[in-house]
């Protein structure tokens, strides 16, 4: 999970590098084809039956919710710094609680809707609305954890009857058909040899920091590695620092510990008795 991470920022930052010459959808289309290539390769190996499913629509649907999650990131991140992008996003954990309550009827305690009002706090100490000390792009960081979460609501009613790996592999595969139907509208013929490799490095990284995630979640419990994922704070500021020369503003800092006390409390905290 934290080899995941740390590549998932390695993927961002390039992303937000390539924005300056080529539109978010086509820089989430070459993303994505780092992910369909190895589901290609998958198919070789194991055959189409990955590919049985009992719920098609949900696949389809949870594959298009991926895209426009990515497209609005990178949109973001074209105006925001990546650290503040990847503070705000982590507001996503407790915008699925919030609809695992509405839509799976799950019960969430009081400890826990005490978390899920700290995390939008700590969001709002970052975003700072009115006072133009982030750019408004970040509110689409907002969208796509809103996004992010309804995905993670489909892939929950898809845990009951399909594969880990069918999942995926819809996900590729319906996400690169829905990016390229604008591509050709938006697309820029990449001109260096630099920009080729940028454009590979993340398409690879992508489909490993991908296959490391799902590693990670096989071989040990989700509350075991969930928290982990707050290590693209460290890994974006890094990034962000060594390629854009940015460093989170002090209220950014306030605003991030705020959210990953109380995502930690959360994780941590018993489900409550229905």
């Amino acid at each position: 999970m934290l080899g995941g991470m740390f590549l998932f920022s390695a993927v961002d930052t390039q992303a937000k590098f390539l924005t300056d010459t080529f539109h978010p959808t086509q820089i989430i289309w070459f993303r994505q084809l780092g992910l369909l290539i190895g589901v290609v390769i998958l198919l070789c190996v194991k055959g189409p039956s990955i590919l049985k499913t009992e719920q098609p629509k949900l696949q389809c649907t949870r594959g298009v919710l991926a895209i426009c999650s990515a497209v609005a990131f990178v949109f973001a991140i074209r105006h925001v710094a990546i650290a503040d992008a990847v503070a705000v996003s982590f507001v996503a954990p407790f915008i699925l609680s919030l609809m695992a309550a509405v839509v799976l009827k799950e019960t969430i305690g009081l400890n826990r809707w005490i978390a899920v009002a700290a995390g939008f706090i700590g969001a709002l100490i970052i975003i700072r609305p009115g006072t133009g000390a982030i750019h408004p792009a970040v509110l689409l960081v907002v969208l796509a954890a809103f996004i992010y979460a309804m995905r993670q609501i489909i892939g929950r009613l898809l845990a009951d009857t399909d594969k880990t790996v069918t999942t995926v592999a819809y996900t590729a595969i319906v996400g690169s058909l829905v990016i390229t139907i604008p591509l050709p509208f938006v697309w820029v013929t990449p001109e260096t040899g630099f920009q080729i490799l940028i454009i590979c490095s993340m398409a690879i990284l992508a489909a490993f920091g991908e296959v490391m995630v799902i590693k990670s979640l096989e071989v040990a419990e989700a509350v075991v590695v969930a928290p982990i994922h707050y290590s693209l704070i460290i890994w974006g500021t890094m990034y962000g620092y060594l390629v854009f020369d940015h460093l989170p503003d002090r209220w950014t800092w306030v605003g991030t510990a705020i959210i990953v006390c109380a995502g930690l409390f959360t994780l941590r905290a018993r489900p409550a008795k229905k």
